[in-house]
């Protein structure tokens, strides 16, 4: 793999500028360059030294940047595109319109090692990590080819963003900086299907992003058959580490909750969910399931997801359903393969 100078955070730029007889500054310059203005080749960099320029490619540092190879668009609005790495591994990317608000579900994993059965990214099995520079090059290609600007970040795509816990949190610092593109702490969500440990870090990081629970089981019956993960962190040891991060942080969590006919949505299921989470300020998203080859699974009547809603909404939870987006291009939660 190329020295990626998109993987470098600001004060790393900053410090291989100084390490080149540059200033400081020349690094910010950089940095803007890549995260600001989308520079897709150090030639282009007409304000800073040649020698310096000269220098980075000498040594191996290079403007990497993914390359869309398909770009597929639902009657909703939702968009996919698959883009190609470097190294010829592939990812996919959404980018969801709610309004007029455009939020971008970026990938963070080749494949995905969790194997929870619902998923169809889960069947591809593991490749390889993204580097922070692949994660963030999600937006700033996205923004390009649409030419638009994304106000929120969604760590949801391909892969579990705390399997590849410093890249992840190097794309945050990237993706926020505000030399760069600027998006808000509070508009970046990382989804996790509870890796305890990864929580636990995150919980001294002093960062005010979101945190996404997958849940999708209040009982270890129900979210063991669903997701292999809940052997080695089964529930009431993820709930006590979500408590314990809510207690440091002080940050309201998002319980992510697909319904499966038959399966997680009887009202049993809904009362447990309901005794789990108490205690624990929380969003309760209740999640249309989106069929795909991969899975067996069907989804729960529109009827019986509004049943459970009112029943978790009547004990005072911010309970939202969220119905299928960019179901019909295989863009939805829990879709993505990129083969």
């Amino acid at each position: 793999m190329p020295k990626d100078l998109k993987s470098l955070e600001l004060s790393e730029l900053q410090n291989l500028a100084l390490a080149y007889g540059e200033k400081a500054f020349a690094g910010t310059i950089l940095f803007e360059w890549l995260h600001k203005k989308s520079a897709s080749q150090l030639d282009a960099l007409t304000n800073l030294s040649q020698a310096f320029r000269a220098a980075l490619k000498k040594d191996g540092y290079e403007l990497t940047a993914l390359t869309l190879l398909k770009r597929t668009e639902a009657v909703d609005g939702t968009c996919k595109y698959l883009f190609a790495l470097v190294d010829g591994q592939k990812i996919e990317t959404v980018l969801l319109d709610d309004d007029g608000r455009k939020t971008l579900c970026v990938s963070t994993q080749v494949g995905c090692k969790m194997g929870c059965v619902f998923c169809a990214t889960g069947k591809m099995h593991f490749k390889r990590n993204l580097s922070a520079g692949e994660i963030a090059d999600q937006l700033l290609q996205t923004e390009k080819i649409e030419r638009l600007k994304v106000q929120n970040i969604v760590y949801m795509g391909m892969g579990e963003p705390l399997d590849n816990y410093d890249n992840v949190l190097k794309s945050i610092h990237i993706l926020n900086a505000k030399h760069g593109k600027n998006i808000g702490a509070r508009h970046i969500t990382v989804s996790t299907c509870g890796l305890i440990p990864g929580i636990q870090r995150l919980a001294k990081e002093n960062l005010q992003i979101r945190l996404a629970i997958s849940l999708h089981g209040a009982t270890d019956t129900v979210r063991g058959r669903l997701m292999p993960i809940n052997k080695k962190y089964p529930v009431q040891e993820l709930i006590r580490a979500v408590k314990d991060y809510q207690r440091q942080t002080g940050r309201r969590v998002t319980f992510e909750y697909i319904m499966l006919a038959g399966l997680n949505d009887t009202r049993e299921c809904a009362r447990g969910l309901l005794k789990l989470l108490n205690g624990i300020g929380a969003q309760i998203n209740l999640i249309e399931y989106n069929p795909h080859s991969h899975s067996e699974f069907k989804p729960s009547p529109k009827k019986t997801m509004r049943e459970f809603w009112w029943l978790a909404s009547d004990r005072g939870f911010a309970v939202s359903i969220r119905f299928k987006r960019g179901q019909a291009i295989n863009a939805a939660c829990g879709q993505l393969y990129s083969g």
